[in-house]
């Protein structure tokens, strides 16, 4: 009996809407044999650290070397402008040699001083992790997760998404060019409907990037498996702007903060909240910063915003504005498509938005920016708060002391003060409420995947214990 899962599926360019190629699904007896050479593979790779730290610079130096191709492979899948592609490539890079220089150093045994003659805390890797990545940003959201995850001395099955296979093709490919052990990093050639069997399969735990519903989907299924989880779902950052802040800077942050990646981050600025007193300036360079921006074929550098990814999230994107203008709320600039071909779409500024109003309270994954005023810092807080997300947020103010003390209510799992969020290898990424559990990046994103083992060596047994 054929396979349920051998079914084809493509993949479209969104700036031509033509279509890329062709795949068909991996059957289940296919993605197990891969997940059986990931166990395989581990027994070794776990051993040497050493090798491992070679393997990272070398992949990060394979990386540096093949940047324009893999650039315009990202590019011409998903739409994202070439000038954010090859930057994508570059800090994949820099992830891979962090964890090559810093990895032994942040997972070395700890020792501590109890009642025994010796006391250690070792962190040793757990096997095969599953990993179930987006489309929006293809090379950093798996290799963010699979640098730490492959220095601490695990293996890893990726199921990119289908909409960048290549990608995630070109992942497999790059390790494969630096002489990797077979079996260490492997990339599943599926769409959706593999994600399951990867899950069921002999993996021993379970990373994912993604929608809220999915990735409840995913962990039910996971840990009714008793599979370690980690999630990192979506986001609607505020971007708080207080009366004091440098108005020129924090227009231009949010510029990069909405519009990085046509506004297709789960980290991405979506909320501006404005307090009233400086609202009217920031709106105005907000709007003329905004209008100055290129939208066009994402392979040129004077690009600043390629087409969304599909016909799907454009056709979402307007239907998003539509009705927030029917919930009362202003287009300022943009609120339209562009051309005739590909998934483009004009940045947008809106305001008279209300806390409550749809655009307000979902995840908008495009080129919009809503604006809500709000009467001073307490409220710009409250508003902030009051969402189902709690991934990042940003903060502009020029008094530390406050900032301070604004970053310890708000929240989030990460805050930026006169900055936009950004995640870095250096520092957790991960959020809270439906944005998701556990942590990527920093020793703490390395320590998500190990068995964090205790060891006592005593001289002789010990007899007064009474409690387990």
């Amino acid at each position: 009996m054929k396979d349920s899962l051998a079914m084809e599926f493509e993949t479209i360019n969104p700036a031509t809407e033509q279509v890329i190629n062709q795949y068909q699904n991996m059957t289940k007896d296919q993605i197990n044999d891969r997940v059986k050479k990931s166990k395989i593979a581990f027994q070794e790779w776990k051993k040497d650290a050493n090798k491992r730290t070679d393997f990272l610079h070398a992949f990060a130096n394979e990386l540096r070397k093949d940047k324009e191709n893999l650039a315009r492979t990202a590019t011409n899948e998903m739409g994202k402008a070439i000038k954010e592609a090859r930057s994508e490539v570059e800090k994949c890079a820099w992830a891979m040699e962090y964890y090559a220089d810093n990895g032994q150093i942040l997972s070395t045994d700890e020792i501590l001083n109890t009642d025994a003659r010796k006391t250690l805390i070792k962190f040793q890797p757990i096997g095969v992790i599953g990993s179930i990545m987006p489309w929006n940003f293809p090379y950093w959201q798996a290799l963010r997760f699979a640098a730490p995850s492959l220095m601490v001395g695990n293996t890893i099955v990726l199921k990119p998404s289908s909409a960048t296979m290549q990608c995630g093709i070109k992942i497999e490919n790059t390790f494969d060019n630096i002489g990797m052990p077979e079996g260490v990093f492997q990339t599943l050639i599926g769409d959706s409907r593999i994600a399951e069997s990867l899950i069921d399969s002999d993996i021993n735990a379970v990373t994912f990037t993604g929608s809220v519903p999915i990735g409840a989907t995913v962990a039910q299924r996971a840990t009714s498996q008793v599979k370690k989880t980690v999630l990192e779902l979506g986001g609607s950052d505020p971007f708080i702007v207080c009366d004091d802040a440098d108005i020129d800077k924090a227009s231009s942050g949010a510029i990069k903060g909405r519009f990085i990646n046509c506004g297709q981050s789960c980290i991405a600025s979506k909320r501006f909240i404005v307090v009233k007193g400086i609202a009217n300036e920031f709106i105005e360079k907000f709007v003329q910063k905004t209008e100055a921006l290129n939208v066009g074929d994402p392979l040129s550098y004077n690009t600043d915003i390629g087409p969304l990814v599909n016909a799907r999230g454009l056709k979402k994107i307007d239907s998003q504005i539509k009705t927030s203008i029917k919930e009362g709320a202003e287009v300022l600039t943009g609120g339209e498509q562009v051309g005739e071909k590909g998934y483009f779409y004009r940045p947008t500024v809106l305001k008279n938005i209300k806390p409550k109003m749809s655009i307000a309270q979902e995840e908008v994954f495009g080129p919009v920016a809503p604006i809500i005023v709000a009467s001073d810092d307490a409220e710009a807080i409250r508003i902030a708060n009051d969402s189902e997300y709690g991934l990042g947020a940003s903060i502009w103010t020029q008094d530390l002391d406050k900032a301070e003390r604004l970053s310890t209510i708000i929240e989030s799992g990460m805050v930026s003060v006169n900055n936009v969020v950004a995640s870095d290898p250096r520092v957790p990424f991960g959020g809270l409420k439906k944005s998701g559990f556990g942590r990527e990046l920093s020793r703490y994103g390395m320590l998500e995947f190990v068995n964090i083992k205790s060891v006592r060596f005593y001289d002789q047994l010990i007899h007064n214990h009474h409690v387990e």
